[in-house]
């Protein structure tokens, strides 16, 4: 808050209320909404909310920018319902479309195994200060598919 008392925000409506660490309790609201209360969704004015849950996990990530390049290979890192972040060696340009294969966590997919093409936007970049470690990447999922329920992509097929 501007006056630099504590405050929390309550996730399903938006609502800011003030908080006393000494109680451990919050108190009254602060006279603002974050979000939009009649149906939940965020103001786009704050541009404030909640973060999706994270599943952290390490397995392996196909991807590329164009259809007709071939697949480089990555390591998933966390996934949540609307993105995925992962490591690889290689840069790729922020905002760039991108599509990638990987099997999606049972938390998300509700079944185990569950291969997905997905296709994408890079929403975060991040470069290794150093030579020893992978750079990162994170994009918003746009579409995604089981590839069970799909002939999978040209050329992916021998890496699958």
């Amino acid at each position: 808050m501007s006056s630099g008392d504590y405050y929390q925000v309550c996730l399903r409506c938006g609502v800011e209320y003030g908080y006393d660490w000494n109680t451990m309790r919050r108190t009254e609201k602060v006279g603002r909404s974050t979000a939009v209360q009649n149906r939940g969704q965020m103001n786009r004015a704050s541009g404030w909310r909640p973060r999706a849950r994270r599943i952290h996990l390490d397995s392996p990530i196909q991807f590329r920018i164009t259809p007709n390049e071939p697949w480089s290979d990555g390591q998933v890192r966390n996934v949540s319902q609307s993105g995925v972040y992962f490591t690889t060696e290689g840069t790729l340009p922020m905002g760039a479309h991108i599509q990638v294969i990987f099997t999606m966590p049972q938390e998300i997919a509700g079944q185990e195994n569950a291969k997905v093409f997905c296709k994408g936007r890079i929403t975060r970049t991040m470069e290794a200060l150093d030579g020893d470690h992978p750079n990162g990447i994170a994009f918003e999922i746009v579409t995604c598919e089981y590839l069970h329920e799909r002939r999978q992509p040209r050329s992916a097929e021998a890496h699958v």
